[in-house]
């Protein structure tokens, strides 16, 4: 399919703006800075692609003042066959951050692209152009390797320019993935750093430190401000410029273990409503990430991301619809972590899906119980491993349907313990037998502090065959332990193959997969 200047023009390629989000208001403290005028517009925190699927894409950039984004698509390097197209203005009120929506692209080709800047006032006057690429699913039957983890500075570990920054994209990026699945808590909002932390071996760890990144995040400005910080890696602007990102959030965007309603009783906070913190973060994680969403209209987190006939990938939201942690042991209840919508949409989409695979991108594991505090439970699991009670029923009632309807090849991936595991959940070890087996990879942190492992509970019959944690709680990225998971399916035989890497990329686990016809 040609690139060429009649798609554009008849809609084949179409601009969307980041906006602000409909009916929230700007606050003095969400106010931008003082902007200078002289000279041309610059991007300051490099590109950003996202939610490539069937010819589409998102492209990001974030400008040091209110201009135009142009965005030039070419499937040449070179860019001899360009063609450009307008983006949305970029003003205070989305923090100068935008996106253009991109339709048209040729099917499984490297796609080439440069964001530029254009002066609203002196619309001659542009900046230097910011390149990019991604790789678009094909309509055929192609070999796919993506990469997946989560957890980025996190537990007072942030940016150390003197370990190299955020290290663990170099290696993520050596293994030239077609997509970054995010798996959630890309930013820990409730974790301040000090720039010096003393380490257990006498060193000492020295954190890069923002304003926003030195206290909690209450204000919008200050959630903004925890998107911005990991934006000074090099690193991983590196990474986002060649390799595209499918976003989940998880809870410490906002607050640790948070739940809708929920007050917190923190005394780090002014701002105690976690409704109110929860919509100030929503709106900045839809300026700052390359998700499928307008920042202005909002939009779900769960969506489905299909990646040509071998793959589709179902992002679950389970923070938006979570119930209150308590000890999740009622035994009638129906939503506890999906929600009736997103759980009748998983089902309607599990059940239309052709793809051979069907990766569930889940921000907290199933089997591994998390607890918040003495007595509630964070997680899914509530650790009596008989039949399914609170949170496990909806659970159970996903993966009872998908048995009943044939749904087939679903492999779970996660990350939120910062630890790396393999689980095979296997009916025939399991309380609750109603469903086909499956595996869970788990994988992470990115750059914060490692910890596990946790127990398994036996629901739904889950047997580990690897792990590998820290031999304390919160070990830092100097100490290693951070690890991210590879995903590799083989276009001629349909196999699936996780492997499970650490922070210089080395594989720890290989795990085959083989569909079920």
């Amino acid at each position: 399919m040609d690139l060429d200047r009649r798609t554009v023009l008849r809609g084949g390629l179409l601009a969307g703006g980041g906006l602000v989000l409909a009916g929230a208001a700007a606050s003095p403290a969400a106010a931008a800075p003082a902007l200078v005028r002289t000279g041309r517009p610059s991007p300051t925190h490099g590109v950003q692609a996202g939610d490539v699927t069937a010819g589409r894409g998102v492209v990001w950039v974030r400008s040091d003042r209110p201009a135009r984004m142009l965005v030039d698509v070419a499937r040449r390097p070179d860019f001899r066959d360009l063609r450009t197209v307008p983006g949305p203005v970029l003003t205070p009120e989305t923090d100068l951050t935008g996106k253009t929506f991109l339709r048209g692209l040729p099917a499984g080709e490297r796609i080439h692209y440069r964001v530029r800047l254009a002066d609203l006032d002196r619309p001659s006057v542009v900046s230097a152009p910011v390149t990019g690429s991604f790789v678009t699913p094909a309509r055929d039957r192609r070999d796919i390797t993506f990469v997946w983890s989560g957890d980025l500075a996190g537990q007072g570990w942030g940016i150390n320019p003197e370990l190299g920054g955020y290290r663990i994209f170099r290696a993520m990026g050596a293994v030239e993935p077609d997509f970054f699945l995010c798996s959630g808590d890309w930013v820990y909002a409730d974790n301040p750093l000090a720039e010096t932390v003393a380490l257990p071996d006498g060193r000492t760890w020295r954190n890069l430190v923002t304003a926003e990144k030195a206290k909690v995040a209450e204000t919008l400005a200050e959630y903004r401000g925890q998107f911005r910080y990991n934006l000074e890696d090099a690193n991983l602007r590196a990474f986002n410029a060649r390799v595209p990102m499918i976003y989940q959030w998880d809870d410490h965007e906002v607050v640790n273990n948070w739940y809708p309603g929920e007050i917190l009783a923190d005394d780090r906070y002014t701002e105690k409503r976690v409704d109110v913190l929860t919509a100030r973060a929503r709106r900045a994680l839809m300026e700052y990430t390359p998700i499928a969403a307008d920042a202005r209209r909002g939009g779900r987190i769960y969506r489905k991301i299909s990646y040509g006939p071998l793959l589709d990938v179902f992002v679950i939201d389970m923070r938006t619809h979570k119930n209150p942690n308590t000890a999740n042991t009622s035994p009638t209840e129906t939503e506890g972590v999906l929600g009736a919508e997103q759980l009748a949409w998983l089902k309607r989409e599990l059940r239309r899906s052709t793809a051979t695979w069907k990766v569930m991108a889940a921000d907290l594991p199933i089997g591994l119980i998390v607890p918040d505090g003495a007595t509630a439970q964070e997680g899914i699991a509530q650790g009596d491993g008989g039949a399914p009670l609170g949170r496990e029923r909806e659970i159970a009632d996903l993966l009872s349907y998908a048995k009943r309807h044939r749904v087939r090849n679903m492999v779970w991936l996660t990350a939120d313990v910062h630890y790396t595991a393999a689980h095979h959940y296997d009916p025939a070890k399991a309380s609750f037998t109603d469903f086909d087996p499956f595996w869970e990879f788990v994988a992470g942190p990115l750059n914060a502090g490692a910890f596990g492992p946790n127990a398994l509970e036996g629901t739904f019959g889950p047997q580990l065959k690897f792990h590998k944690a820290p031999p304390r709680a919160n070990t830092s990225p100097a100490e290693g332990h951070q690890f991210f998971g590879q995903i590799d399916i083989d276009a001629r035989t349909g196999v699936l193959t996780a492997r499970l890497r650490d922070l210089d990329g080395n594989v720890l686990y290989a795990q085959d997969v083989y569909p079920v016809r």
